[in-house]
Parts: structure tokens; sequence; C-alpha cells
């Protein structure tokens, strides 16, 4: 069960990954386009790195509460 739990926790960290690499290329192509400024697009991509952490870090704690869980049983 714990392996389950960890190989399901990697599988959404890769899933968040993915997602943070759709929006920085989303944001470089309105960049490109002269939508957004280049220092627009800086802030943009921090803030994206910024939630990818907080999610990926989340992933973890919820991770780690279910392998105590598991372990406690």
């Amino acid at each position: 069960m714990k392996k389950h739990i960890h190989k399901t926790s990697e599988e959404f960290k890769v899933h968040i990954r993915q997602v943070r690499r759709d929006a920085n290329d989303a944001l470089k192509k309105l960049e490109k386009a002269s939508e957004i400024s280049e220092d627009d697009l800086k802030g943009y991509l921090e803030d994206v790195q910024e939630l990818t952490n907080q999610y990926s870090d989340k992933v973890e704690q919820v991770c780690k509460e279910k392998e105590d869980d598991i372990m406690s049983i």
C-alpha cells in the first residue's frame, strides 16, 4: 500500500509539472505575439512556479499523512 501511495503521488507531481509546462508555453506564446510584455512574462512564470511548488508540497503532505495512517494500522 505504501508503495502504491508513493507511486500515485509521483504521478500527481508529473501531472502538475505537465500543467506548468503547458502554462509556461502558453505564456511564452503570448509574449512572442506581443500580447504581454517581457516583464509580465517573467512575473507570470514566477507565479506559475510558485503554484507548482504549492501543489507539489500539498501532494507530498497528503502522501506523508496517508503513509503514516497506513503504518499506524
